[in-house]
């Protein structure tokens, strides 16, 4: 059993493909701490979104397999849960804020009746009690004139009047963890600006814990308080923003960061990221292909994550060769 908030320990996810079973996500180990922000990084098909299903034990099984691992939160293993226990953590102690507010909103119900249904499924208020907890939680998320837009159905808002609404159905039960799965996706960049600044407040008011998904540095940079890379299923750096931003070890995050346009410079010359190969040896780097920093050791063996500095951990055989490695391996 675990003391933490939530820890997960060797978690495997493999799925049934056509050309086999393919490994997506193989995570050595992760902690979150109450009330902390943790930005997890990644492109499309990383495994960031699988991470936060297998949480919510919301994976569709087959064609996905969990081959190992535990999640825990508060000291439950989630992975060892019914789906009768799932429910009632579901929306009352984990919550998630979905991608999508267009697809995830019921185009025939107005907004006001889905908070309502959410609460009324987890709580047990009668009609009154559950609209007038649904007008609050909509004053919550600043929508303005909320008795009027309960009325509203989801074509009638815009993309970030529906995200305001779908983090407000994610805490209309009382949830203390949200999993935001890039909240901001699809939306411009003021909105984007007034989701984060809405989040922000959020948890400083409510005291949550938050697992911020997202394929963007400079947007986790404004709201995390850790970050991890995670990389074709693995997490290949971890740390405070300020170790990632200011220090990145791994060529991975090097070249992300590297990626993001800077409007002060009058040049801009942004690093090539290459495309992923699916060729790939088993034990090896799954970042040896696409690497400028590689050397032999790479091939034939997988890196360890290990400590830098502080909190600061690399999977990487670049800083062992730069002699900055303290060679502690996290563990579980």
């Amino acid at each position: 059993m675990s003391k933490k908030y939530l820890e997960i320990r060797d978690l495997k996810v493999s799925f049934n493909t056509f050309e086999g079973v393919k490994n997506i996500l193989d995570l050595e180990h992760l902690e979150i701490d109450k009330g902390q922000t943790l930005g997890l990084v990644g492109e499309s098909g990383s495994g960031k979104s699988v991470l936060a299903l297998a949480l919510l034990k919301l994976l569709p099984m087959p064609p996905a397999i969990i081959e190992s691992g535990q999640i825990f939160f508060k000291g439950k293993d989630l992975l060892l849960a019914s789906e009768k226990e799932m429910r009632q953590i579901r929306g009352k102690d984990i919550s998630m804020i979905f991608q999508d507010p267009m697809s995830t909103l019921n185009p025939v119900f107005t907004v006001g009746e889905q908070i309502i249904r959410v609460i009324r499924n987890n709580r047990k208020l009668n009609r009154k009690d559950a609209e007038k907890k649904a007008v609050e939680m909509i004053e919550l998320v600043k929508l303005p004139d909320a008795k009027n837009a309960m009325k509203k159905y989801p074509h009638e808002l815009s993309g970030g009047q529906r995200q305001r609404i779908i983090i407000a159905i994610a805490l209309s039960c009382g949830a203390e963890f949200i999993i935001a799965d890039e909240p901001t996706r699809n939306l411009d960049v003021t909105i984007q600006a007034g989701i984060l600044k809405l989040l922000a407040e959020l948890k400083r008011e409510l005291n949550i814990t938050i697992l911020f998904i997202a394929n963007n540095l400079g947007l986790v940079s404004a709201i995390c308080d850790n970050v991890g890379i995670l990389h074709e299923g693995k997490l290949v750096e971890l740390g405070s923003v300020e170790e990632i931003i200011q220090n990145p070890c791994h060529p991975y995050t090097m070249t992300l960061l590297k990626a993001i346009p800077k409007t002060k410079e009058e040049k801009i010359d942004l690093e090539k990221l290459f495309i992923k190969s699916d060729i790939q040896a088993e034990n090896c780097c799954k970042y040896l292909n696409r690497c400028s920093e590689r050397m032999p050791l790479c091939s034939n063996q997988i890196p360890a994550l290990k400590l830098i500095e502080g909190t600061h951990y690399v999977s990487c055989f670049l800083d062992e060769r730069n002699g900055k490695n303290e060679s502690t391996t996290l563990k579980s």
